[in-house]
């Protein structure tokens, strides 16, 4: 019997959770001291599970077709920045149709009287010189004052994370860093350093053409064979390989893996997995590059984004069907919809559709498409997230390492929290703690399942257990604890994957639809769904007939 098909008792659902040692602080009383107030918050599951299992929905009637140029499949980083792409080359004849009723998709935030907070992704790495476009929006953001000459942008100090960056409760105080020192032994630290001197090998590496071993976007990265053979064994198995045995250093490898791909070491790809620590050094020996962050996170750059879509950004639009033509492959393409709010179906005609929804869409949504294109979307896996904003009336007490923009707690399969209020400057007083938590089972729909069935209650006892380890005194200073649950988060990039004909073919165009996100790449960052979207505009522009600033490759 599955974890999905049977009522848990509070110490079972903390157990699956957070792990056995958990029960350890937790009472034995079935009634947890819950916050005063809350919701229970995630994706549109009814209209979701309705294309999911075929629902057949009604057909705009005459008056209810528009006739546009480009639509857009989906309000997520990749859509917005396709429609940012577009606007920037004088093509403004598109809509973006958001199934939401916010869009951003898991960069989304949300905000209180007190402070914007996430909903998801919280960070952007400041990018190389090599990331033209990135470093574009951020310019019009506002973000850079200046260029140094190698191209690398000089960003304005406000938006840097600023000091303490982040800690670790490990053996029951906080430290700074993430690397659990307290207690490591000279061999713990010889094998840091020897895992450190190889992740410098790797950033130095280039092929005979002049590329990383490891960039993002990865289009930028080699496909040199030496490089890609990292992809047919786990992270894991990589570290073993080295003979580095330090439960430091595998416990430091493996939140990375849980942080950026909610995935453990053992079921990480070791390319993904090395390209987490060398793709964002900019020379061997380097720090790793600074982190730009805002209090509602990456929703900050998803307000911008919306806001130079604007009137052409539909929320609550959900797209039902898209119809290509198979007589004439010049004829526009119908795509089918349904207005949540008025509950009434509309119909688009376009000369051009960019995709940038999940590949686990395309073929429910896209008429014919496994047998025109012969591809599948079985080999893409969605991990779930869960992601809580807990409201506190003020700051836990701390005895060791003050409080920080990321607290990581050591023995807990979450990653902790971040602080929304960091940037402004102020520790004391009310502040919102973002808690995440990825669901790495290898079962994930039952994993997905168990999610979607708990309630609040549940949730929220499992977010506060969390919290006691390192704040005892937690329960009693939460005014509010909302819950988000994401049941098919991001793509999880497991061995196999990223060298896979599946992966590398999907962001092949179907015809006149193009297709954008972040699963094409196999790893869910913000560079890699922002660079689909460049590149799938540009795809658009050219079929068109319009002259894109520039041309990204598809790869």
């Amino acid at each position: 019997m599955g974890i999905a098909e049977v009522t848990l008792t509070r110490r079972e659902l903390i157990a699956i959770l957070l792990g056995s040692p958990a029960l350890l602080t937790t009472g034995c009383s079935t009634v947890p001291h819950l916050p005063p107030a809350g919701e229970l918050l995630g994706q549109s599951l009814e209209i979701g599970h309705r294309l999911r299992d075929g629902f057949r929905w009604p057909s705009p009637d005459t008056d209810q077709w528009q006739d546009v140029g480009v639509v857009i499949v989906g309000g997520g980083v990749a859509g917005l920045s396709a429609a940012w792409r577009l606007k920037q080359n004088g093509c403004e004849d598109f809509v973006i149709l958001e199934l939401e009723s916010q869009p951003g998709g898991t960069s989304r935030s949300g905000r209180c009287e007190l402070t914007p907070y996430p909903w998801g992704a919280h960070y952007l790495p400041v990018p190389l010189p090599h990331n033209r476009d990135l470093i574009r929006l951020l310019e019009e953001m506002g973000c850079v004052e200046s260029l140094n000459p190698d191209g690398s942008p000089v960003i304005a100090e406000q938006f840097l994370c600023r000091d303490p960056d982040e800690r670790v409760f490990v053996n029951g105080q906080w430290i700074e860093g993430l690397y659990p020192s307290l207690g490591a032994s000279n061999d713990d630290f010889a094998q840091l350093a020897a895992f450190r001197q190889e992740i410098d090998r790797w950033t130095a590496w280039r092929d005979t053409a002049g590329r990383r071993a490891f960039s993002i976007p990865i289009r930028h990265s080699t496909d040199d064979a030496e490089v890609l053979e990292l992809d047919k064994l786990s992270m894991a198995e990589w570290l073993r390989q080295h003979e580095w045995t330090s439960p430091r250093l595998h416990w430091l490898v493996d939140y990375s893996c849980r942080d950026d791909y909610g995935l453990t070491a053992e079921q990480t790809s070791a390319w993904a997995g090395v390209l987490y620590f060398a793709a964002r050094l900019k020379e061997p020996g380097a720090d790793h590059q600074p982190l730009m962050t805002w209090p509602h996170g990456n929703g900050r750059i998803i307000e911008y984004l919306a806001s130079q879509a604007d009137t052409r950004l539909k929320p609550g639009i959900a797209v039902t069907r898209i119809n290509p033509s198979h007589e004439n492959p010049n004829a526009t393409l119908e795509v089918l919809a349904f207005d949540t709010a008025s509950e009434q179906p509309i119909g688009f005609h376009a000369k051009s559709v960019i995709f940038a929804a999940p590949q686990f869409l395309a073929p429910r949504l896209i008429d014919g498409f496994a047998e025109r294109t012969g591809r599948s979307a079985d080999p893409f896996e969605y991990g779930s997230w869960l992601v809580a904003n807990v409201h506190l009336r003020h700051r836990p007490r701390e005895s060791s390492f003050p409080l920080s923009w990321d607290n990581v707690i050591h023995d807990s399969r979450s990653l902790g929290y971040v602080v929304a209020t960091h940037q402004s400057g102020d520790d004391h007083g009310p502040t919102v703690l973002t808690w995440y938590h990825p669901l790495c089972d290898d079962d994930v729909k039952a994993a997905r399942q168990q999610l979607l069935k708990a309630k609040w209650s549940d949730l929220a006892d499992v977010v506060l257990t969390d919290l006691e380890h390192p704040h005892p005194e937690i329960r009693e200073l939460v005014t509010r604890l909302d819950v988000f649950r994401w049941g098919h988060a991001m793509i999880r990039p497991r061995p196999g994957f990223i060298t896979s004909r599946h992966r590398r073919d999907a962001a092949q165009p179907d015809g006149r639809i193009h297709f954008a996100n972040t699963d094409l790449s196999g790893i869910a960052l913000f560079e890699e769904a922002f660079d689909h979207g460049l590149r799938a505009a540009d795809e658009v522009l050219v079929a068109q007939n319009s002259r894109p600033s520039s041309l990204i490759p598809c790869r």
